[in-house]
């Protein structure tokens, strides 16, 4: 999607992504047109009683700060959208057309309310709200049914002990899945050091066994993320969260990993 952009690809990916923020940015801005819109059918509400017509300016900027907000909620929700598949793609693509409508609804409304049709204004608006309160509702079984926008790197291996875990020798140049106390680690041979790293992706949970490391970044498989080799920190999205990094050393020709404090 950014590859046109040459060398702004991944500052603007990365701040659509909201690896800046180390939480997706779509939710947040997406409360800010939702928020707007529930203020604008409050005031039309409220404008229908008695001596209260002065509300119908008030609603109308309301509903002007909502379009505002749906280009930021859309622009990012693309960016995050992209990098889905099969059902959740297909959830999507039902969200964000619901949230076009909507907004090709706010806009006309918006434009009555400027020429002084209040009545199907407020009609207009409340149609797209309806809209939107059912594109809320898809764009939640993508996050708590798909999982979509959640840290899947799963659980943290943890404590001070060196655990050895497999001979140097082993690493050969591919990452070598190992196993510690339960949890999967995977090691990473780059230069003279040893990588030990959580086993899946923060993003969709791709297995880094499949990853590599290039120019001192670990890649994920599956979308692309760039993680910092020694600290875990997300250098490109789509990720958002740190992929899982601990402590490795070679003692005595075998590789040591110890876990972290929580």
């Amino acid at each position: 999607m950014f590859a046109a952009m040459g060398r702004h690809r991944d500052p603007v990916g990365n701040a659509l992504h909201g690896t800046w923020l180390g939480h997706p940015l779509h939710p947040a801005l997406t409360s800010l047109p939702t928020g707007a819109v529930a203020t604008t059918v409050a005031m039309d509400a409220a404008s229908v009683l008695p001596g209260r017509a002065r509300l119908h300016d008030a609603s109308r900027l309301a509903l002007a700060v909502a379009l505002v907000g749906s280009v930021g909620a859309a622009a990012t929700g693309l960016t995050d959208w992209q990098h889905t598949h099969e059902e959740s793609r297909r959830i999507g693509l039902v969200h964000g057309a619901l949230n076009g409508i909507a907004t090709a609804l706010y806009a006309v409304s918006w434009w009555d309310r400027h020429r002084g049709r209040h009545l199907r204004g407020m009609a207009t608006s409340a149609l797209g709200y309806g809209l939107t309160l059912g594109s809320g509702y898809l764009g939640g079984a993508l996050v708590f049914g798909s999982g979509t926008g959640v840290d899947r790197s799963g659980a943290r291996l943890s404590g001070d002990r060196w655990t050895p875990v497999l001979p140097v020798t082993a690493l050969d140049g591919q990452p070598r899945r190992v196993e510690i106390g339960g949890l999967g680690v995977v090691l990473y041979r780059s230069h003279s050091q040893v990588l030990a790293v959580g086993e899946h992706c923060p993003h969709l949970g791709a297995p880094m066994s499949d990853g590599w490391i290039d120019r001192d970044r670990i890649v994920c498989p599956w979308h692309g993320s760039r993680f910092a080799c020694q600290s875990g920190e997300v250098l490109r999205g789509p990720a958002t969260a740190a992929l899982p990094s601990y402590p490795a050393r070679v003692r005595d020709g075998l590789v040591e990993v110890r876990g972290v404090h929580k």
